[in-house]
């Protein structure tokens, strides 16, 4: 079955998907494995693994390491071309829609379909929306575009309907990796009455208590990534879980 058809397994039984994201330059070795064997037993649905910066021999050394650990959907969440991997099962193939610099509307896209090809790692295209967080991200940083104004739903509604249109299997609401806020629940909720794509949001989802009001909101699936690199934190994995699932 593809990690797609997974997904949309989990949203139907489960109400809504937990992703924890792992970047691998902030684990070492030892550590990476532990967190991984946490998350496998968490009640996530899935592993995503990514930086915003380049990863060096030593990060894709982790994610062999990660793949051979995981027992969950493992999906890489690219910061550039560099980073793919054949240590993942499917690829989120991100085009920045909300930004306007085309090498990362299309042109990294070009040069990496056929490396995903060659690797035999599932694509599964996603529409990427940066949304202002209260303070400039890494992602915001790297790609050079522009965030969508928090409270401009309307914006957020237009680039959604046009990423359905064009036929990407999901919208990426994206705060950015370090976000002082969430998107809001009024923007995933103006977005989800507009479209059917399956929404994602990650990025500022610091409680389980967000993570519940953007499920209620409309959201499919969401992300944490950096409330659990702190080591006293990855207990939350498993109240994010429980908060995001329906009962």
């Amino acid at each position: 079955m593809s990690v797609y058809q997974q997904m949309m397994d989990t949203r139907v039984q489960r109400g809504a998907g937990y992703l924890v994201l792992v970047d691998p330059e902030r684990w070492d070795i030892q550590e990476v494995e532990v967190f991984i064997k946490r998350i496998n037993t968490s009640g996530a649905d899935g592993i995503m693994v990514g930086s915003s910066l380049i990863i060096g021999e030593g990060a894709h050394q982790k994610m062999k390491k990660i793949q051979e650990i995981a027992t969950l959907p493992l999906i890489l969440f690219p910061g550039n071309v560099n980073q793919l991997t054949p240590y993942v099962d499917a690829v989120f193939f991100l085009s920045v829609i909300s930004g306007r610099n085309p090498q990362y509307l299309i042109g990294d896209q070009v040069l990496a379909a056929p490396v995903v090809h060659e690797l035999g790692i599932e694509p599964m295209a996603t529409a990427y929306m940066l949304i202002e967080s209260g303070r400039v991200t890494s992602a915001e940083f790297m790609s050079g575009s522009k965030p969508i104004p928090r409270d401009k739903d309307e914006i957020a509604v237009a680039h959604a309907l046009a990423a359905e249109y064009l036929g990407f299997k999901f919208i990426y609401l994206e705060a950015g990796s370090g976000a002082q806020y969430s998107v809001t629940p009024r923007m995933v909720q103006a977005v989800c009455k507009y479209t059917d794509v399956p929404v994602i949001v990650g990025g500022g989802i610091h409680s389980p208590e967000v993570a519940k009001a953007l499920v209620e909101a409309g959201a499919a699936f969401i992300v944490t990534g950096n409330v659990l690199e702190d080591s006293s934190k990855t207990h939350l994995m498993e109240a994010f879980a429980k908060a995001i699932h329906k009962h």
